[in-house]
């Protein structure tokens, strides 16, 4: 087999390992990309609460130059800085998520693969591939052309 089709050594199956082992592993990625998505929303949460924050500060300081000082102190003492979920500010929670939920799933799915392929990533994509593409048409190659004459991590030669 050429370069272009065949899949490189880091996507292929290894040796004795079932189809539902690597639908299993799958599903698996498939709720670690669900979570890497809901963590981008939580951090997209915390960017957004933080700038609502510091807008919240310049319009205090705009009323209080209009003359309107009641109102700036009442929002400033009630509102800025204030806690969005009891006792946490937004980095608390984005740090909780990260140190108790993500890194916890982020492990398992690593420590799935290692002990039953190797390591290897996206194997029922990688397989997903070769079983929809069409071999020789243009742009439907297994994997990118090498570019210069050195080998590439994670390529057969």
């Amino acid at each position: 087999m050429t370069h272009e089709n065949s899949p490189d050594a880091a996507h292929q199956r290894p040796d004795g390992v079932s189809d539902q082992t690597i639908e299993a592993l799958g599903k698996l990625s498939e709720a670690m990309e669900v979570v890497e998505h809901a963590r981008g929303y939580l951090y997209a949460f915390h960017r957004l609460t933080g700038k609502a924050d510091l807008a919240l500060g310049e319009a205090v300081e705009m009323f209080s130059a209009a003359g309107h000082g009641d109102l700036a102190s009442e929002l400033e003492n009630t509102l800025i800085g204030r806690n969005v979920i009891d006792g946490r500010w937004t980095f608390q929670i984005v740090e909780d998520y990260d140190d108790n939920y993500y890194s916890s799933l982020k492990e398992a799915e690593r420590g799935a693969r290692e002990a039953l392929v190797a390591g290897k990533r996206h194997l029922y994509e990688a397989e997903m591939k070769e079983d929809r593409r069409t071999r020789g048409a243009p742009h439907h190659e297994a994997r990118p052309p090498q570019v210069w004459n050195t080998p590439q991590p994670g390529l057969d030669a």
